[in-house]
């Protein structure tokens, strides 16, 4: 983890929040680098998940919903965690971490630490729960007459608005509304990095659909996340496994709920949830907010709550899987490098265009040149003409540049080019002409 903390802030992945006052512990800030990587897996999310399906639909909701919204979802009575407080310094922990037990029951966790201390050595409290919700007030007063919070998923939007997409798209069962947004969790200790913070992005999908389809269509979305993960984001299948959540682990609603693993550095961590939620959430929005939310069926007119099977994963932690299952050090030729062997269409940058030397206007001429062709044509090129050329390839490895393409002495006269494969590190002549081309079919990889 210290090498992927180290490589984040060297190369402006991600920066710890507020930094020059100290930080802020679960804040963090995408750098130049790490927002490219970050739109580049939301986009393959959408695509994959809206643009490719023609029965789900996109919405983006508010941050701050209506108070009895996240009563219905039960949030404001169940959204808790177990948590301890230091006696001495009053830091505040997991219970059930400080346990190193996955029970969230208090009489046990009192049980396993009664004569357990803190990390600094000194005495704990009794546990007790503590509700993750960040509150807010609406308007001047602050009273509960105005308290609010900001939402802790961005399931709920969807729920909410179940029947103005069904209705203004006109939708049928089966259909999923997707949402990607921020969420926040006033975790006690956040930790591992990006892992585990206290303001987040999700990427969610609640698909509707009759109760009878349910188990065949839960099979259908654990599908789609893991060759999401695997053909899409290039991630090694040896990197993932699946967890089954048993009855103590599931919430009381739901019928099934399996989480894809990830061999995170910190050992293996959920990425991302499938769950079959039942009916428990259009029934429970119904019941608060007195609004008929059934589907009627066409045929035969049945009335019922749809079923929903959930695919949600953090954007953060898709992040810190791809950088992870990415990071690689390796000898070549003799040499160590360090390389994010990125799949191409997730890489910040496409290419990486160099003129052998800097102080030769010929060279910059033609470079320049050919540096606008490029950037035309795909977007995210960076100029690298800092230092020799072996350390621009070497912190181009770094970032995950998978093609460089230098331009010598004898580009000016035979019109070629270099162009050198970032996982490979070979090196083959390109004409000009040719260039976009060669270029575009190793970046389909």
């Amino acid at each position: 983890m210290e090498d992927i903390v180290s490589l984040c802030k060297r190369r402006g992945f991600v920066f710890q929040s507020s930094e020059i006052y100290g930080g802020v512990a679960g804040f963090y800030d995408y750098g130049p680098l790490g927002v490219e990587l970050v739109n580049n897996l939301k986009s393959a999310w959408w695509d994959a998940m809206v643009k490719d399906h023609d029965n789900i639909y996109g919405i983006d909701g508010a941050i701050i919903q209506h108070p009895l919204l996240w009563e219905a979802s039960g949030h404001v009575a169940g959204f808790t965690d177990p948590m301890v407080e230091d006696a001495v310094t009053h830091k505040r922990y997991r219970a059930d971490h400080l346990a190193g037990v996955d029970t969230t029951d208090l009489k046990e966790l009192s049980d396993l630490l009664r004569d357990k201390k803190s990390p600094d050595g000194n005495p704990i409290s009794e546990p007790r729960y503590f509700n993750m919700m960040m509150q807010t007030w609406i308007g001047p007063v602050q009273d509960d007459a105005a308290r609010a919070y900001l939402r802790p998923e961005t399931a709920g939007a969807i729920y909410v608005n179940f029947l103005n997409v069904k209705d203004s798209m006109r939708a049928k069962l089966p259909f999923g509304i997707a949402q990607i947004g921020k969420a926040f969790r006033n975790e006690i200790s956040p930790r591992d990095f990006i892992f585990r913070v206290r303001e987040l992005e999700q990427m969610e999908m609640q698909y509707f659909i009759r109760p009878q389809m349910q188990d065949e269509t839960y099979e259908q979305w654990r599908e789609f996340a893991w060759k999401f993960l695997v053909d899409k984001l290039g991630i090694k299948e040896s990197s993932l496994t699946w967890h089954e959540h048993d009855e103590n682990e599931r919430a009381h609603y739901a019928k099934a709920a399996h989480d894809i693993y990830f061999n995170f550095p910190q050992g293996p961590k959920e990425l991302w949830g499938t769950h079959n939620r039942t009916d428990y959430d259009l029934s429970n929005h119904a019941r608060v907010s007195g609004k008929d939310l059934m589907y009627v069926d066409e045929v035969g007119g049945d009335r019922f709550y749809p079923y929903v099977i959930e695919s949600s994963v953090g954007v953060g932690r898709m992040l810190l899987a791809v950088l992870s299952d990415a990071y690689t050090k390796e000898e070549i030729n003799g040499e160590s490098r360090i390389v994010l062997k990125l799949k191409p269409s997730l890489a910040p940058y496409k290419v990486a265009v160099s003129p052998l030397l800097k102080n030769k206007p010929e060279l910059i001429s033609l470079a320049k040149d050919i540096y606008g062709q490029l950037k035309s044509e795909f977007g995210m090129v960076i100029w690298d003409d800092n230092g020799n050329i072996g350390k621009r390839y070497r912190r181009q490895d770094e970032i995950g540049t998978p093609f460089c393409v230098t331009i010598d002495f004898a580009s000016l006269e035979d019109k070629t080019v270099t162009i050198r494969n970032r996982d490979t590190t070979k090196q083959e002549r390109c004409s000009i002409d040719g260039l976009i081309d060669a270029l575009r079919e190793g970046l389909k990889q």
